[in-house]
This record gives C-alpha cells, structure tokens and sequence, in this order.
C-alpha cells in the first residue's frame, strides 16, 4: 500500500483541472505563491472565532500592536514606543508613521481603542486583560493610555500573543460591530489585500500585495519585524483531499502546504525539491469539548465520568503513528513548557473503570438521553479523533451517542450555539490548540472557566479563576509554577475539558522555488517570501 501510495505521490499527478481557475490571469500578474493550508478560509473575522484558518487569515491583512519573535518574545509593531507609570498602572503607546488602512485612511488610536475593546470581548487572554482595565483614553491621533485598575504583568506578552483570537486592528467603523456579529467588510492596515471579488469559498481565497505598507526597520523574525512582501500574489488553494494536496507539492503545483498528513512525510522528505520545517514550539494538543450548559455535563460527576472512560494513547497511535512526532502529555499546560504540571491526572492515566463511570453518571442524574457529538469528517486529525472517541465512549456500553456528521466549517458555527442539543446545540466536539497559546494560563483560550465569558462549552468555576488571577500577577516564575499545580488540580477536578494528544507536525514547501520562510509556531507568514 505505502509503495503504490509514495509511486502515485512521486509520479507528480497533474492537478491542473483542479488548479487552474485564473491561474493564467493571476501569473500575468507577477509572482504568485500557492499555499494550501489545514482548512479553507470560510470565516473571515479573526475576533469573531478561534478558528486558526481565520486567524491566519487575518494575519495577512490586519496588523497589530505587538507581536511574539521566532523566540516568542515580544516586540513592537505598529507602536513605535511606550512607556509605563511607575505604579505599574497606565502604559502610553505611540502608533508609528506611515500606518495607513487599505483603503488609504490613516491608522489613528480611534481604530486601535474601538479594535482592542472588541477583542477583549472575544478572546479569553484578552478578557483576562480587560478584567485588569480600566479603561482606554486617546490622548491624540497617535497617541493613547492603556490605563489599569492593578498591575498586571501580561500586558505587552497578551497584545503580542501568536494565537487565536488575533488583537487585529481594523478600522473604527467595523470595530464598532457587535462582537458576538461577524465583520464583513475586510479592510485592514497589513501587508496584504484581500481580494473579496476572487474569494471562492471551497477552491481559493486570494491576496494581493499592500504597495502602502510601510514595514518597520527591524530583521524579520516570527511574526515581528519587518513585513516584506516580496511576491504580488498569494492564493490560498483549499484541496479537502489529503494526498491531492501532497500530490500537488510534489508536482509543483502548490508551494507551501501547512500541515501535511503525518502518514505522507516520508514520502514528502523523499521527494526531490521539497523540505519539511517547523518551529520548536509547533506542538499541537487536541481537545475534547464538553458543553457544561447542558445535561449530562452541566454536572461535574458526568464530566469526571469520561477521565474513567477516554484514554490519551489510543489517539496518538491513531493520526500519528510516527512516534517521533508523538508526546503522550497530560498537563493542561503542554509537556516541555515552563508551566507542565501533570497534577491531578492519576484517573485519566488509570486504565478505563466503566463501572466508576457509569456510577458517576447516574450520580449525575443521566438516564440515557442521547449525547449529541458534532464529527467534523473534513479534517485530518479531529475525524480520526472523533471515532476513537466514539469507539471509546461506545465501549463503556450505557451511554447512547447521537453522531451527527458535518464539516469543520459547520461545527465551527454551531458550537457557538447555547441552545439544548436537542434544539440546535451539542454535548461534545473536537478542536486542538496550539502548545505555545497552551503554555500560559491566560493565553490558553480553552482552559478559562469564566462562565459565560468562557471558551465554548461556557465552563465556571470561580476558584480556578481566581487561581488564575494569582498566576497572572505572581512575583516570579518559581511562585508562577506553584500556583500552576494547584491550577491543574483544579482543572482535572472541574474538567473544563479533556486533552487526548500532544504532538509536532512539520510543513513542507517547495525549496526549489522558495526561500525566505519565516519560523512560527502558528499562523505561517507569507511576507518575506521570494518566489523563484
């Protein structure tokens, strides 16, 4: 099977017929790179979702205030200095010349302040930013305070943040929109223009170079620095199949791919002209979502029922067989970061106790009502992972599972919905999070139990956020690691959710034809690119 695979992989298979659409019109154009990544763009507001498809798709577009190096250190980007009171309390920001919106207007704090409450509203870090608030003053066009209630040590490291929800900038009048609404209109102040009129959801999304952006002096590094754009064209070409779009790099047909299928990466190391790389940090974590609205798991004794139930390995051997790629973590905060912790994760490293569970259950009051699961079929690893789940869950033999089949897009929709399952909602659904957003209590978007500020599933909890609080404006990192055991106790004691996975999964591009890429451990810039 794997010969006949890596020969037909290797053969180069022409895809023109499914790559072609305006691909003449776009080479007239000037340098074109194609970029396949993990999912197609469907959503186009970076604050709206946590989806990453959505985030990279802003970072193209939107800039930010700071942003996190190749060593995820923070830098300045579109502020060109600040300063801090001595009671820690009020930072001044200065936006830097030449910022200027796609449409020509200037960037003023007007933006920034209507941009930065709006994600503050979404974003778990950033809700955790603006629960320190008090409020954000412009003092001119350029300049403006970011006044505090108490110090609070994560200010900088939250607005530079490399994951979902993306801090983006956007003009006053889209940042002005309703949270909880999606903006429509795509007017940012980045590197790239989207172009709304070639956007085919399903086949491509397409982006043309800002002429106007001014980048910053500074080397390029992650995703700060300088923002060089050095091709015309990028396009976005969505192949749902995964060995079409190996199939695709290896015949030159596309130049970057995101996130290859692990089972693919011999072969793609193989192939003449094509690199596999990654950042150190690109470590993923899937996550198993409960809904703690809703019966059985509004109830903590049904949420630490699934610990005796769901067990971490099966997954990994599945989507990731190669072992070198494989991390078998049980700390909420990632395994080999400065905050791993396994604390209270003796159950779910025990073998599975079905009669624990079920008694857990009943105690819980569940009698037998169906468990809506939303199984995103379209995505390489949540798919897999939904039937190990399902087959793990079915073993315990008294719950009864209602699988209802979807794509990705779709469950990134519904999972918004607070409805009962049986009206529209769901009990269960599979994601991941990257291990660098996981690493900090703040920034780890899933982790929060704000109720209903929280992440999707709506966990509360107030203890665990207070103990949040504590980690955030901890002395030292010494006392920072102390209170992330504690933390992790309570979260196997809460179950806000259950992680079933750590691991790495390189991209690949074709090095024959490009240069220049830059290391993230998230959201793959497309600036500095050369394009042979």
């Amino acid at each position: 099977m794997k010969t006949m695979l890596a020969a037909a992989l290797l053969a180069g298979t022409a895809l023109t017929g499914v790559l072609t659409g305006g691909s003449t019109a776009a080479l007239a154009q000037g340098k074109v790179l194609r970029a396949t990544m993990h999912a197609d763009v469907r959503t186009l507001d970076p604050m709206w979702t946590t989806q990453v498809i959505a985030s990279i798709h802003g970072n193209m577009i939107y800039d930010r205030l700071f942003a996190s190096d190749e060593k995820l250190e923070p830098h300045p980007q579109m502020v060109e200095k600040w300063t801090v009171s001595e009671d820690k309390k009020v930072y001044t920001f200065t936006l830097r010349d030449g910022l200027k919106f796609h449409d020509g207007t200037p960037v003023t704090t007007r933006d920034v302040i209507a941009s930065t409450k709006r994600w503050g509203v979404r974003d778990g870090a950033g809700k955790a930013l603006f629960g320190f608030t008090e409020d954000l003053v412009a003092k001119d066009d350029k300049t403006f305070e970011w006044r505090l209630k108490e110090p609070y040590g994560l200010v900088i490291d939250t607005l530079a943040k490399p994951t979902s929800s993306l801090p983006a900038i956007m003009r006053e009048k889209e940042a002005l929109t309703d949270p909880f609404q999606q903006v429509t209109e795509m007017i940012g102040s980045g590197p790239f223009v989207f172009k709304r009129d070639e956007w085919a959801p399903g086949s491509k999304t397409v982006y043309t170079k800002f002429a106007d952006y001014v980048p910053r002096k500074e080397a390029p590094s992650g995703h700060a620095g300088a923002k060089v754009v050095k091709v015309d064209r990028v396009e976005f070409v969505w192949l749902p199949d995964p060995q079409t779009q190996q199939s695709a790099l290896v015949a030159g047909e596309i130049d970057f791919l995101e996130a290859p299928q692990v089972d693919f990466l011999p072969i793609l190391e193989a192939a003449p002209g094509v690199k596999l790389f990654g950042h150190p940090a690109s470590g993923s974590m899937g996550i198993i979502q409960l809904n703690h609205l809703h019966p059985p798991f509004n109830n903590v004794k049904a949420r630490q029922a699934m610990l005796h139930i769901l067990k971490n390995p099966d997954y990994l051997n599945t989507f990731i067989p190669d072992k070198k790629l494989q991390t078998l973590c049980y700390s909420y905060f990632g395994c080999d970061t400065p905050m791993e912790t396994d604390a209270g994760s003796e159950v779910y490293k025990a073998p599975p106790d079905y009669k624990k569970a079920e008694q857990l259950f009943k105690e819980a009051g569940y009698k037998g009502e169906p468990i809506t699961i939303l199984h995103a079929t379209d995505h390489w690893y949540i798919n897999p992972a939904n039937l190990v789940m399902i087959q793990q869950m079915r073993k315990a033999g008294f719950l009864k599972l209602d699988v209802q089949a979807m794509d990705w897009g779709t469950v990134v929709s519904r999972r918004t919905k607070k409805e009962p399952p049986a009206q529209g909602g769901w009990n269960i659904f599979i994601t991941g999070t990257s291990i660098v957003g996981s690493a900090n209590p703040m920034t780890h978007v899933s982790i929060g139990m704000g109720c209903d500020k929280a992440w999707f599933g709506w966990p509360c909890d107030e203890k665990f956020e207070a103990l949040r609080k504590n980690w955030a404006v901890a002395p030292d990192i010494e006392k920072r690691r102390e209170i992330a055991v504690e933390l992790s106790k309570r979260a196997y004691e809460q179950v806000p959710y259950i992680s079933f996975a750590q691991w790495n999964n390189p991209s690949a591009y074709r090095s024959d034809k490009l240069s220049g890429l830059l290391m993230a451990p998230s959201l793959p810039p497309m600036w500095n690119v050369s394009v042979k």
